[in-house]
């Protein structure tokens, strides 16, 4: 708590809050962002579930949307962390930020174990309608997770800035 009273005292925190258009530019620029990652990233979940992009390789997929879903992370991650600079103190004792924040962390773990483990047959499926079950198992806990992430993030819209 401590550490967040630092963060939302400080002069990010202070244009956060006191800014005429500080709040409602990096919101919008955080729901762009978001939008351009999770969207991006549900595309190749689909493809790994077999429901869509049926005849692209998964290959050629993750390799045309994940430049797009990067720099969308970027986005959200830097207009995120702005966000939280003002106001820290009521993220931290927020349920929907902790919600938001451990479902990014699991759909990271997720992309991780996709990538180490699972992504590392792809030559094997690349090509089929119908990938193996853990690819689609990935597919699905991705989806999951990311809506987790964009709920608990428009409840955060409610009761986190309504001081």
């Amino acid at each position: 708590l401590t550490l967040c009273e630092w963060i939302e005292s400080s002069a990010a925190g202070a244009i956060v809050r006191e800014s005429l258009y500080g709040f409602p530019a990096l919101v919008t620029l955080h729901v762009i962002g978001l939008g351009l990652s999770a969207g991006t990233i549900v595309w190749f979940d689909l493809r790994l579930l077999g429901v869509g992009l049926g005849r692209a390789p998964i290959t050629r997929v993750y390799r045309q949307l994940m430049p797009w879903a990067f720099a969308g992370f970027a986005l959200m991650f830097s207009t995120g962390a702005l966000l939280f600079a003002g106001f820290a103190t009521s993220a931290y004792a927020n349920v929907y930020f902790r919600v938001k924040m451990a479902a990014i962390a699991l759909a990271g773990l997720n992309a991780l174990v996709y990538h180490r483990s699972t992504e590392r047959t792809v030559t094997e499926w690349d090509t089929t309608n119908d990938p193996p079950r853990s690819a689609r198992v990935a597919g699905a806990v991705s989806i999951a997770l990311w809506t987790i992430v964009v709920l608990a993030g428009r409840m955060m819209s409610y009761t986190l800035y309504s001081r």
